[in-house]
Formats: structure tokens, sequence, C-alpha cells
């Protein structure tokens, strides 16, 4: 597929792909791809940043790749790992073949050196099993890479990060420096448990997403639920909206909503009742004591009504 012509077809590609977004997040997404720069996506938990990977890998017809980071997370989980198996079984072969590798040597440096040029090969490519970092550079066809909640991994990961963020290579000793053939659109998300660094930070492009306006967050119900009345996507978004700004133990995201939403449509609910919102606030909130405050405090007669 295309590449974007602009901000707008990136807008209207996402919509294509059920994701509304607006032009705070098209722009740098059109820009990270004409400036094959990194994006960065913060935001709270929940608002669709890894969406954001996975619609520009199906809106531009390229495979998306994903790292999901941890804490502890090395490079062997997330760069390459070697084939053991095979290099014992290679191993075995070579044993059985070693008189015959001998043969026409008749010194003990000649024998050696006979022996050097066979242990090269355990250590080529036939050997190595790439992780998602070295994939996505080892890649014939250009990808989308996605590096998923790296404040979840370590300071010593996201330094090994910076090599690759900026010239898309790594060095692997026992092969050397191996460069990216198609350049991957990289995008990492952050739920900003802890600061970045700045040199992370300076090859990224970086884009901010939180819970979305009024508006929209309705047009995102209205989309995802075909045949959900507008009236009580209305009544839902509003009473999401009101639950987020009272400082809850765990906000609900834009997808804890079309769940609800969801649920709400399963159950023939026309409105947001008393009765409704009792049974099904388990939905939209995952925290205990979310619930009990809202009942307690009198929120779902408020919407009720």
């Amino acid at each position: 597929m295309t590449a974007f012509k602009s901000a707008q077809d990136v807008i209207q590609r996402f919509e294509t792909e059920n994701y509304i977004c607006g032009p705070d997040l098209a722009t740098p997404i059109f820009l990270m791809e004409r400036l094959e720069k990194p994006l960065l996506v913060e935001g709270p938990p929940g608002v669709g940043k890894t969406e954001v990977a996975k619609t520009l890998s199906s809106s531009l017809g390229r495979r998306l790749i994903r790292l999901q980071c941890y804490e502890g997370l090395d490079e062997s989980k997330a760069l390459y790992e070697w084939e053991y198996t095979k290099q014992l079984l290679y191993t075995q072969m070579l044993k059985d073949r070693i008189s015959d590798l001998l043969d026409n040597t008749d010194t003990l440096s000649q024998a050696v050196e006979a022996l050097n040029r066979e242990d090269s090969a355990f250590f080529s490519r036939h050997f190595l099993l790439p992780r998602p970092l070295l994939e996505a550079i080892l890649s014939e066809e250009p990808v989308v890479l996605l590096i998923d909640e790296i404040d979840r991994s370590d300071d010593e990961f996201e330094s090994f990060l910076l090599e690759m963020l900026s010239d898309f290579q790594v060095s692997i000793p026992e092969l050397g420096t191996l460069t990216a053939e198609q350049r991957p659109l990289v995008v990492l998300t952050s739920n900003a448990n802890r600061n970045l660094s700045e040199a992370l930070r300076r090859r990224c492009l970086y884009v901010y997403i939180n819970y979305p306006p009024l508006e929209q967050e309705i047009r995102i119900v209205l989309r995802k639920i075909p045949g959900i009345e507008k009236d009580l996507a209305n009544q839902i978004v509003r009473f999401v909206q009101k639950i987020r700004s009272l400082n809850m133990r765990k906000p609900p995201s834009i997808a804890e909503t079309i769940d609800w939403a969801l649920a709400l449509v399963v159950l023939n609910a026309q409105n947001l009742s008393r009765d409704t919102l009792s049974s099904t606030l388990n939905v939209l909130l995952k925290d205990r004591e979310d619930i009990e405050r809202i009942m307690r405090e009198g929120y779902h007669d408020q919407a009720a009504g």
C-alpha cells in the first residue's frame, strides 16, 4: 500500500480501520513515515496507544512485529538467541568427520587452522534465532515494529535500544554489525510509569494521547458498536467521563467504555437505569473500592436520573 500523502490521509485511513484520531495524532504519524523516525506514544493505560501501531500496520499493509517489554527484559529475549540444539548436532557431525578434516594436515598448526575454519560455522546465521528486534532489522519487506510499554523495561535495556534507533543496526559479536535492509517504522508506547532517558526521547517524535473529549469518544463507541442507539451511547460516555473526573483508583479506559457499551447492547438496555448500572458496573470498573464509591455516593442515581 502507498505511503501517507498527508495528515488528513492518515485520519481517513485510520478511520477506515475503525481508529478515530485527530490532527494532533495524525501529524506525528505522517511525519514519522516521511522522516523515518521512531514515534514515542505516551499516555495513561487504555487510551489506544498500542492500537496506533496495529492500525498503522494495517493501513500501510505492513507486517506488525511486537516486542512486549517487562522488567528484566534483556538482549537475548529481545534481539536473538543461538539455537544450541542445532549447534550440538553440528558438533556431533563434526566429531564424526574430524579424522577426515585432519587427513590432509601434516603439522599441529595446520590441524588447528583446519578446525578453526570449521569453528566459524558454529556462529553463522543458520544457528541464529531472531527475536523481535532482529526480526525487524533482517526483514526483507518493510514492517512496523511495536516496542510496547518501554517504561516497564530497565534503564539498561533502554540504553541498548539507542544504537538500533539511531542507525537501525545492531552489533552481534560473532557476526559483526547487521544493518536494516528496510528501515522499520518504530512505535514505542509508554504509560509514563517512569521517566525515559533524554537520549531515547531525542531519537523519537513524540505524541501524548489522553482520554478523548466527549464527542470523539461518542464517535468511537458508535463506530465500534454498530447498531447502538446514539442516545444510549451519549449517556454511556457522559457517565464514563464523569467517573474519570473523580480521581478514581483505576479510571475506565476507552476499551472498558466499549466493553460496557457492548454489554448494555447485549442486555437490550435502552438507558442507564439504576438497576442496569448496579448490575453492570463491574464491566466498566475493575476496582472494588471504585465500585463501592460510585454506589455509596449516588453517582449511579445521577446517571439514571
